[in-house]
């Protein structure tokens, strides 16, 4: 279970260290097979394949020829990216992919539990500022008893 989120810096190559509490949920799955990908909020995710095969079958099975399926799968099978962390705990993060999610020198690693966003400084912070717009209003149809 990823959660917790984590600033951190990419290097001139691409490459950020993944925290080492990640590492070995990130890695033991498939022999550390991720997969990173485009999101359409403008962040990328990040999985292990294992739990990325699904969701990508899943996409894959929906009508090619509805536009918002095509849209999804362009965005989302289009961008995948298969990817491994070095021995120093690395990832790479492709530039199509850094220019895609406007990452510079800080991002921000944030974990949804099965998987992590990756999040642009700027963009990271347009997300805290709407959660907090929202107020009394952030809980969804559903939740509305949840208790913390």
């Amino acid at each position: 279970m990823f959660q917790g989120a984590a600033a951190l810096s990419l290097d001139v190559k691409g490459r950020m260290v993944v925290p080492s509490r990640h590492r070995d949920g990130l890695a033991q799955p498939d022999a550390g097979r991720l997969v990173l990908t485009a999101h359409p909020h403008r962040c990328l995710l990040l999985y292990p394949a294992p739990a990325w095969e699904p969701i990508r079958a899943k996409i894959l099975a929906a009508p090619s020829l509805e536009t918002q399926s095509a849209m999804l799968r362009r965005l989302l099978v289009g961008f995948a990216t298969d990817a491994e962390m070095d021995a120093a705990g690395r990832l790479l993060v492709p530039p199509e992919l850094r220019q895609y999610a406007g990452l510079e020198k800080q991002v921000w690693l944030v974990g949804q539990g099965s998987h992590f966003e990756i999040w642009s400084d700027a963009g990271w912070k347009q997300q805290q500022d709407a959660i907090f717009a929202l107020g009394d209003k952030l809980l969804p149809p559903g939740l509305e008893s949840l208790t913390l």
